[in-house]
């Protein structure tokens, strides 16, 4: 398989941002569960750090945390109006990086035919 630091990125790019997408979808279900504590993941500055340092990029579950949101009186802290944003940002995040990867390998498929 031919891979590079652009490819293997912008894989871990889309691991992160599907797991935003099923902790957002997890909020959302539990937006009237007493003492839920809604979910963030941080995956961009897990993966800013590895390619600085010039890791492999991974991006894994300790980019999960809790959200530092205040409360309601039931101890819930999940906004509707909140996760939707997130929802619709993310969505469109993982379409652009399903582009760029599209745009990479079609120009490796270009140089293999040309090759």
């Amino acid at each position: 398989m031919i891979t590079d630091s652009t490819m293997t990125s912008l894989h871990a790019a889309l691991t992160g941002l599907q797991q935003r997408q099923r902790v957002t979808a997890d909020n959302i279900a539990n937006i009237q569960t007493p003492g839920f504590l809604a979910g963030r993941v941080d995956f961009e500055s897990t993966l800013k750090g590895e390619i600085a340092n010039g890791q492999r990029a991974v991006v894994g579950q300790s980019a999960v945390r809790q959200s530092l949101d205040p409360t309601r009186t039931d101890g819930n802290n999940v906004n509707l109006d909140t996760e939707t944003t997130i929802a619709t940002e993310t969505g469109l995040r993982y379409q652009l990086a399903l582009n760029a990867l599209d745009g990479k390998y079609s120009l490796l498929r270009s140089a293999l035919r040309t090759g």
